[in-house]
């Protein structure tokens, strides 16, 4: 993810006004909210739910530090690496030998992602390749599609655990796999199969993701 380098100005939160903070960066602006990178050096302080349930159930998202409701801000974790999204692209882009090895590698990842997301009743509800980070490990940076895959963006986020809440959060991530990678999309079932083996209860709910694909194809044809 490109960093703007110009400061823009902005009314520092209180956890930020220590000598040794930061100013913030302006990464990029989306339609609800601004995002900074800075520097804080106190991260033990409460974390939303959401992202704490997932973090103590061992599934990769951003840390949240701190959350000030009335100020609209919260800090979370920076996660170094690139949205997933960008990678896909960037890689077919530069895959001319049509080795898919890596691709099916980083699709085994994002199917363990959500099943472990679905496994401790959260349902994501904005699923795509831009609401994924793939961050590289220390010391494998220069892996092709190597890392590991953080969800990220939980606006939508619900608890739930109905095989049709997770049929259509899985839904929604297929159609737009198949709209933002459609070089790619026939490969999109390697997610299903990381799905299912990673999540025991997966066997219902891809059941019920035929039933939600028949729904959306009934509807693309009424317009």
């Amino acid at each position: 993810m490109a960093e703007a380098q110009q400061v823009h100005p902005l009314k520092l939160p209180q956890v930020l006004t220590f000598p040794s903070s930061s100013a913030p960066s302006l990464v990029t602006q989306g339609a609800e909210g601004r995002l900074y990178k800075t520097t804080y050096l106190l991260p033990d302080l409460p974390c939303a739910l959401k992202y704490l349930r997932c973090r103590r159930d061992g599934l990769p998202v951003p840390a949240v530090y701190c959350v000030d409701e009335a100020a609209g801000w919260l800090m979370m974790e920076w996660i170094d690496g690139a949205p997933v999204r960008q990678s896909i692209n960037e890689w077919l882009a530069r895959n001319l030998d049509g080795n898919m090895t890596p691709l099916l590698h980083l699709l085994h990842l994002m199917g363990e992602a959500v099943a472990k997301l679905h496994r401790t009743g959260i349902i994501h509800g904005d699923l795509t390749t831009s609401n994924m980070m793939l961050r590289p490990r220390p010391h494998e940076p220069n892996i092709a599609l190597g890392g590991t895959v953080y969800l990220i963006d939980f606006g939508l986020a619900t608890q739930g655990s109905s095989d049709e809440d997770r049929a259509v959060d899985l839904y929604v991530l297929e159609r737009a796999f198949g709209s933002t990678h459609p070089r790619a999309e026939h490969l999109f079932s390697n997610v299903l199969d990381a799905y299912a083996h990673t999540f025991p209860q997966a066997g219902p709910v891809l059941r019920k993701l035929e039933d939600v694909r028949l729904r959306g194809r009934k509807r693309s044809m009424l317009g």
